[in-house]
């Protein structure tokens, strides 16, 4: 059975209450904290693996696994078959990257141009290290280390790849040119 997206079953203003207390990551802040069961939570943004609540005038991000929190089904940790070439993990690390979402930007990093390079080494023992170069929209902001988190959390899915590092840099700075044209369409900033 196919467990559908949280933007499928979800909409910006939607209350719902928590059906068990949730680990939840404050925004901008990347601090965990627990939201108890029967909270009444609103949707911001679901895009993604992830959804992004308002309570008590603060916003916080529930990350795919704990999606049951909000009633939906629990998304999987996403993986690879043992067997996968190298190509194909490149691939899985570009797809999951393209499920990690600025939590108050409808567009994920690679189409908002957060992303500068990916290098995969191979190890001897046949688990890949996969090096992130990547940038934020500011050098202020306080998601970086979420959003780098979220990076790594979904990559490691894959057996085959032991260590995701997430390096951050501002050279060159971002910039609206660096967004997809899909992105800058997203954002009305056509």
């Amino acid at each position: 059975m196919a467990v559908s997206a949280p933007q499928e079953q979800l909409y910006k203003g939607q209350s719902l209450p928590l059906q068990r207390d949730v680990e939840v990551i404050s925004i901008p802040f990347g601090k965990t904290i627990t939201l108890p069961e029967d909270s009444i939570v609103s949707v911001m943004q679901a895009k993604g693996s992830s959804v992004s609540v308002a309570f008590e005038g603060r916003l916080y991000l529930v990350e795919g696994a704990n999606l049951d929190a909000l009633g939906l089904e629990s998304l999987p940790r996403p993986t690879l078959h043992e067997d996968a070439s190298d190509e194909e993990i490149e691939q899985f690390v570009w797809d999951q990257l393209h499920t990690c979402f600025d939590p108050e930007i409808p567009v994920d990093i690679v189409e908002l141009g957060l992303v500068y390079g990916c290098r995969i080494e191979r190890l001897l023992s046949g688990e890949r290290i996969v090096t992130i170069r990547m940038t934020l929209t500011a050098p202020g902001c306080g998601m970086g280390d979420v959003i780098a988190a979220d990076a790594r959390n979904k990559i490691l899915g894959a057996p085959q790849i032991s260590q995701v590092h997430t390096e951050i840099v501002f050279d060159p700075p971002w910039s609206r040119e660096m967004m997809s044209d899909e992105a800058k369409l997203e954002l009305g900033m056509f």
